[in-house]
């Protein structure tokens, strides 16, 4: 699928550009969204890097990567960042994450983002599985999911290695028929 484009309510997804470089920068160069991600807050060049990458796997043959802006319908800002990659060997699962800006943190915004994300997984691109991991720290992340609708699988010990060390990972996923989708 080239040219995403997927509306909801308060949120629409679209493919990053080279000119969202400065408001993604403001997601992942902050350290309280990547506190608890795997790295460290990017530098421009990072986000620069990240973009480049996006722009070449929306490109590809056979698209397994999906970098999409999060464009607050109220203000057309782009206010976030999500991911879904189709994972190569299982291509009806998909892992999904995303980031957005602290200042918009507890206003529903990441159970909404997640809830597009289901939606254009299961219905655009007719995905079987999505799922996403989370620190055991991240509560907010839990609660998210959890009220958007994916169910919380378990804990992979030491998955990730972060600039502090090794950290756990809780799973959570959602199965396209089991998901509820815009009845919840």
């Amino acid at each position: 699928m080239r040219n995403v484009r997927v509306s909801g309510k308060r949120l629409g997804l679209r493919d990053v550009t080279e000119d969202d470089v400065e408001s993604l920068h403001a997601i992942y160069g902050d350290p309280a969204v990547t506190a608890h991600l795997p790295y460290g807050p990017r530098s421009r060049d990072d986000v620069e890097a990240l973009v480049a990458e996006a722009i070449a796997a929306a490109e590809a043959a056979t698209r397994r990567l999906y970098v999409l802006a999060v464009i607050d319908h109220d203000t057309a800002q782009v206010i976030g960042v999500a991911r879904l990659h189709i994972e190569a060997d299982h291509p009806h699962s998909a892992e999904i994450g995303l980031g957005l800006r602290p200042d918009l943190w507890g206003r529903g915004i990441g159970t909404d983002l997640i809830r597009l994300l289901l939606t254009f997984g299961f219905r655009e691109l007719g995905l079987h599985r999505l799922w996403g991991a989370r620190s055991p720290s991240n509560t907010a992340a839990q609660l998210a999911m959890l009220v958007a609708g994916m169910v919380e699988e378990g804990r992979v010990r030491h998955h990730v290695l972060t600039p502090d060390g090794w950290r756990d990972s809780i799973v959570h996923s959602a199965l396209e028929d089991e998901w509820e989708g815009e009845r919840r």
